[in-house]
């Protein structure tokens, strides 16, 4: 037969069992949440890594393209110096020319006048 305080014993690891199964259902929220945290933060970092992979990528692009914009500048830059005498040389002759063209639109005029003179 069973006495008083195997009873009390009874009940008090059945109660103790009643507790340890809510909080071992506790427990396993608590890790499927924390599972379900991981993954999240898992997929999150795979995600940033992408994302930085791809804006490395895409800076290096733009270093190259800078870098071969310089070139560029820089090569333009030696044409037009090397061309600035050429142009110098070509505005002075220019120079020269309009001088030449006015003093031969004087002489015009002035042979004109004398032409007028002479048909009066």
């Amino acid at each position: 037969m069973i006495t008083h305080s195997e009873d009390q014993q009874v009940q008090e690891e059945s109660g103790a069992l009643a507790v340890s199964v809510d909080d071992f259902s506790a427990l396993e929220d608590r890790v499927r949440r924390t599972v379900d945290v991981v993954k999240r933060e898992r997929h999150a970092r795979v995600a940033a890594e992408a994302r930085a992979a791809e804006l490395e990528g895409r800076a290096i692009q733009a270093e190259a393209r800078q870098a071969d914009i310089e070139a560029r500048a820089a090569r333009v830059e030696a044409q037009a110096q090397s061309q600035s005498p050429v142009i110098e040389k070509l505005q002075s002759e220019l120079s020269a020319l309009r001088a030449e063209r006015d003093q031969v639109r004087q002489r015009v005029e002035r042979l004109l006048a004398q032409l007028d003179a002479l048909e009066l």
